[in-house]
């Protein structure tokens, strides 16, 4: 019974990339339109000293949009669109480090435990520098001791498509060079991998547990889609003390991330490990939801055609 029970999982080498990849583009722009609302307010809670600004996730959601409106909510939009770069990149490794752990062991967990945080690393590559900028243009209007960059008079009426875009990027690279697209590499390494290298696995897990507990006509799609959410909140609640750090050192321009951390600690207290895990944990789940039913769809929808019959049957 609990054989008949297992979720098949679709491995790299059962998949029509032509297919894979235009549908997860598609499937990703839908993901970030979703939670970027709430990954706006999770940065600007964790980046706030006390609550100077807003007294916690919904507080923040009202004041931005009783004073900027719907727009408020997707300052940075157009630039963190570009994650879906990353994104691809992420379920590429996640997908091909599985196939050659394979090699090596037949377990499940250790097979995404493993292509997770390999995914994660090759992921933070590309999104960043994305971050750094896209953040810097989140906190804009919040007032200037938040922010190492305030956009000039010129750039705040620019209406050109990236104007306040570039004049960002300008004031990075004038003060930092090219590293300053790097500033908190390695606070997201450090967030992130171990996030990414929790989610897979227990996603897999809770998957497996579900499909144990649920009646044997349950769709595998439903009891993925409960997974997905429960794997992120505990990933979430996990990581997100170093989620903190990471979005301090990466709008305030530190350089330390263990002085940061001390700072964090000295100044609110153990407490302030948690600000922003709200919103993080709401931006997280429909993304998760859409991340879980959303990818095994895509990988059902991008199936050779030789692999059809087979997962039907």
């Amino acid at each position: 019974m609990q054989q008949k029970r297992n979720m098949q999982v679709i491995e790299w080498e059962d998949l029509d990339k032509t297919r894979f990849y235009p549908i997860g583009v598609m499937m990703k722009m839908i993901i970030r339109v979703t939670d970027y609302p709430a990954t706006l307010i999770r940065t600007q809670l964790q980046v706030q000293r006390g609550n100077t600004l807003y007294n916690g996730t919904w507080d923040a959601f009202f004041k931005i949009l009783r004073a900027e409106g719907v727009r408020g909510l997707y300052r940075g939009f157009m630039v963190n669109s570009l994650t879906v770069v990353s994104g691809q990149a992420h379920i590429t490794t996640y997908m091909l480090v599985r196939k050659y752990v394979s090699q090596y062991t037949e377990d499940n967990t250790m097979k995404s435990l493993v292509a997770g945080g390999s995914a994660s690393l090759v992921a933070q590559t590309f999104s960043v520098p994305i971050d750094v900028v896209s953040q810097q243009l989140m906190m804009q209007g919040q007032g200037a001791h938040l922010s190492r960059f305030q956009l000039n008079s010129e750039a705040g009426k620019c209406k050109i498509l990236f104007g306040q875009t570039r004049n960002i990027m300008s004031q990075i690279y004038a003060a930092d060079g090219f590293r300053g697209f790097y500033r908190g590499y390695t606070a997201s390494l450090i967030t992130y991998i171990p996030n990414s290298a929790v989610w897979w696995p227990l996603y897999h897990f809770y998957a497996e547990q579900l499909s144990k507990l649920a009646p044997s006509d349950c769709p595998h799609l439903v009891l993925q889609g409960i997974a997905g959410p429960l794997a992120s909140a505990t990933a979430s609640t996990v990581t997100n003390p170093m989620d903190v750090v990471r979005a301090r050192v990466q709008v305030e321009g530190r350089s330390s991330v263990i002085e940061t951390f001390r700072q964090l600690i000295k100044e609110e207290g153990y407490r302030g490990l948690t600000k922003g895990l709200t919103a993080r944990i709401i931006s997280s789940t429909p993304a998760a939801i859409l991340m879980a039913v959303g990818f095994e769809t895509l990988k059902k929808m991008s199936l050779r055609s030789k692999q059809v019959d087979s997962t039907q049957r």
